[in-house]
């Protein structure tokens, strides 16, 4: 039988033998365990009151707040350093980094106002399309959808300057809990909702406009991968413009496709190329259809 020291000797000669899924010597990353702990604090600070064990009193929300905004502070600035570390962005030198990520913090936890305000236009686009929500606050407290745009529009703004690997620790974070993917690059406009959640992608290059409202299993990719490395940074992902409902299973790809204002795309569509405004795209077992909605006489039997 094997002893601890003889699995210990196999185990250790695998990382000589094996790299590219070692990190030792290096640089210290971003903890996966502080990443989350800290968003789960960023999200109490969203949604004050939904996300604690305990009601929280507007007569103390003011040194509750502080004291978790003090908190978080300091974590996420050693995070962020640790990225910096990683990853500096531009010409960025090392005896700046320290100060660099004291200012991303800042620069960061500034944004929560205005990402609040984005939010509520999401929570009541979830309220108004959902019949089966009796209340926003049972939105808050038990829909998937809350904590993944939540967690998106947080890590996005990350994202936007250019902070290494803690956005898409952010994000997947949220997948997991709520089994929508979401890229953190993803551009969402306001009043955003994906019905139950589960199963929806979208890619880190995908635009959505206002209003859009999208249900599970959803995917908005690219067409192909294949190119690997070389399509970093160009655009692969599909827009998808104001006031479109996307159903079920429907599958959009594409950097250059682009699903037209106040379209209606049926489940289980497959597309690859642009849909005018004002379409209905149906699927009816055999073909799919592109119809313009404007003509009752086409769409009369497609009411969606």
């Amino acid at each position: 039988m094997a002893t601890v020291t003889q699995l210990t000797n196999e185990l250790v000669a695998s990382y000589a033998r094996v790299g590219g899924i070692n990190h030792l010597d290096g640089k210290n990353l971003p903890s996966k365990r502080a990443i989350t702990a800290i968003t789960q604090d960023l999200l109490r600070l969203l949604f004050p009151g939904f996300f604690d064990e305990k009601l929280i009193h507007s007569s103390e929300v003011k040194v509750e707040t502080a004291a978790l905004l003090d908190s978080v502070f300091g974590k996420l600035e050693d995070e962020i350093r640790k990225s910096l570390e990683y990853q500096p962005p531009g010409d960025l030198e090392k005896k700046d980094i320290t100060k660099a990520a004291h200012a991303l913090t800042v620069e960061f936890l500034a944004k929560l106002p205005s990402i609040r305000d984005i939010l509520c236009t999401d929570v009541e686009a979830a309220f108004n399309g959902d019949p089966a929500a009796s209340s926003r606050e049972e939105i808050l407290v038990s829909y998937p959808f809350v904590e993944a745009i939540a967690v998106q529009r947080l890590a996005h703004e990350l994202y936007l300057k250019n902070v290494a690997l803690i956005p898409r620790i952010m994000t997947e974070w949220a997948h997991f809990r709520s089994g929508m993917e979401i890229h953190p690059g993803a551009k969402v406009g306001t009043h955003f909702f994906v019905d139950h959640c589960t199963g929806t992608v979208v890619g880190e290059t995908a635009i959505i406009g206002n209003h859009v409202k999208m249900y599970h299993g959803v995917t908005l990719g690219a067409r192909s991968t294949a190119g690997g490395q070389h399509l970093r940074g160009k655009k692969r992902h599909p827009t998808i413009e104001d006031n479109v409902t996307i159903y079920p299973g429907a599958t959009i790809l594409g950097g250059k496709t682009v699903i037209g204002a106040n379209s209606t795309i049926g489940g289980n569509v497959f597309i690859m190329d642009s849909v005018a405004p004002d379409s209905l795209v149906v699927y009816d077992g055999l073909d799919m259809r592109v119809l313009n909605k404007n003509d009752k006489r086409s769409v009369v039997d497609f009411q969606i």
